[in-house]
């Protein structure tokens, strides 16, 4: 063996691709970027533009309406508040408040305007909670369960005010 013919291991070192050395490499002329000009230049930002014609999305109406006075309500099921109870998160003989039930993990940390208690599963025990809203069944079960429930007084006054 003669120093001409020492060579790495096979696929030990990549081969840079070189570009723009002749039509005949494959990667000449154009580079690999298959047009000249703006478009084989770095940097290029031509998401939309439509060579001086009317965007698309400037030609389409506007549609719909966002309220950016929405309020969000974080949704806390019957069926999560006894689990909750029942693996001792939540201590059933006090008032079961919203940031009790943020404490036990059953409200996200997301910017919502409070809870709003949902009648999907069942309450085996009494239990009196205050939250800011409530859909009637759920109401009704935690009721029926023996326990209470406190809608705050805004949710209220803002039912009414949309009545």
């Amino acid at each position: 063996m003669n120093l001409n013919e020492l060579r790495d291991n096979e696929g030990s070192r990549y081969r840079k691709k070189r570009l723009g050395r002749g039509i005949g490499s494959g990667k000449g002329k154009t580079s690999g970027k298959g047009v000249k000009g703006q478009k084989a230049r770095e940097g290029v930002s031509l998401n939309g533009f439509e060579g001086g014609q009317l965007p698309l999305y400037r030609r389409l109406p506007k549609r719909g309406f966002k309220n950016i006075f929405r309020k969000v309500y974080a949704p806390v099921n019957l069926g999560a508040l006894d689990q909750a109870i029942e693996a001792g998160k939540i201590d059933a003989s006090a008032t079961v408040t919203e940031d009790v039930l943020r404490a036990a993990g059953l409200v996200g940390s997301g910017k919502f305007a409070g809870v709003r208690l949902l009648a999907k599963g069942e309450l085996a025990r009494a239990v009196t909670i205050e939250v800011a809203g409530a859909s009637a069944t759920a109401i009704a079960a935690v009721e029926k369960a023996g326990g209470t429930v406190r809608v705050a007084k805004a949710a209220q006054d803002e039912a009414t005010a949309s009545a």
